[in-house]
């Protein structure tokens, strides 16, 4: 049963790639003979978040610390959608650091989120697509609040890329529901000692991690009360060869209150669960959890 479900998958994978490229040179073909401004087949979009806090204090008596915080998001969007094709581009960047007086500078954000999505319409809301996605950080990372913290993440330590082909419902710009039974993840672990470590379950000494399985992507945006924006999104991965019952998963939910033209309350927060990420060393892999809230200068564009 093992050969036949795998030659199954390689004669899906094989046909809708078929499927696909065939489909990009029909229309390749097929171009009009007076020229198009393609300008009006796209929409971008996006914004832009920055929170600062500042607390200074001189011979107070209650107590306390001077400490400086600062935090940014932004998130970029460019989609075409032409005939039968849709191709949807999203970057999501968030950074955040704190600087107390006793300590340095401790980060407190640091996401990099990449996807392209190419989708060849099949049906009415339905898709073939075709997605690539990456995530990492771009700054090192530190375990606190030990004094000489050592590093336990770095750009491209971990990087993690997903590369997917399945079906795409789409009735929406604001609803997107992938479900792939091909999918390939690569884990990078690019720094020589985390890689030591068996770090994000990277083999010591190794600097990549190969898995095949099945995946699910959902995102749904929308809006409550005119003023109040949210934005949902969960990634959900099975590993075919090992532990397929451990499934991986990232859940991200994003609110924007909007005050005024310029100001906004924000809330972020983020569950993940990564069976090959060992949290604590007695306990091995936890849910990890992540929360952001702050007022700030807000930008949409």
């Amino acid at each position: 049963m093992g050969l036949i479900f795998r030659v199954g998958l390689c004669i899906t994978f094989i046909f809708l790639v078929v499927d696909l490229f065939g489909s990009v040179l029909k229309d390749s073909t097929q171009l009009d003979t007076i020229s198009v401004d393609t300008v009006k087949y796209w929409k971008t979009g996006g914004f832009l978040t920055l929170n600062l806090s500042q607390i200074s204090l001189s011979n107070w008596s209650a107590g306390g610390q001077n400490s400086i915080a600062a935090n940014a998001i932004l998130n970029l969007t460019a989609n075409y959608a032409r005939k039968q094709s849709a191709w949807d581009n999203t970057l999501d960047f968030g950074f955040g650091r704190l600087k107390r007086e006793d300590i340095r500078a401790i980060k407190t954000d640091d996401r990099i989120d990449f996807s392209t999505k190419y989708g060849r319409k099949i049906a009415n809301k339905w898709f073939y697509s075709a997605l690539l996605n990456f995530k990492s950080q771009a700054f090192p990372g530190y375990k606190y609040p030990e004094k000489d913290s050592l590093k336990i993440s770095d750009f491209l330590s971990p990087g993690v890329v997903f590369l997917s082909i399945g079906m795409d419902y789409k009735p929406s710009d604001n609803f997107t529901l992938l479900i792939s039974t091909v999918t390939g993840k690569t884990t990078i672990v690019r720094s020589r000692y985390l890689s030591s470590k068996n770090a994000f379950g990277v083999d010591s000494g190794k600097y990549f991690r190969h898995e095949f399985g099945g995946y699910m992507r959902l995102i749904k945006k929308g809006t409550i009360y005119k003023l109040v924006n949210y934005q949902f999104k969960i990634d959900a991965f099975s590993n075919y060869m090992v532990k397929p019952e451990n499934i991986d998963w990232d859940c991200e939910i994003m609110i924007w209150a909007k005050i005024n033209k310029f100001i906004s309350a924000n809330l972020k927060a983020n569950l993940l669960y990564d069976d090959d990420v060992i949290t604590s060393p007695n306990k091995g892999s936890r849910i990890q959890f992540r929360e952001f809230i702050g007022i700030g200068f807000s930008y949409r564009f």
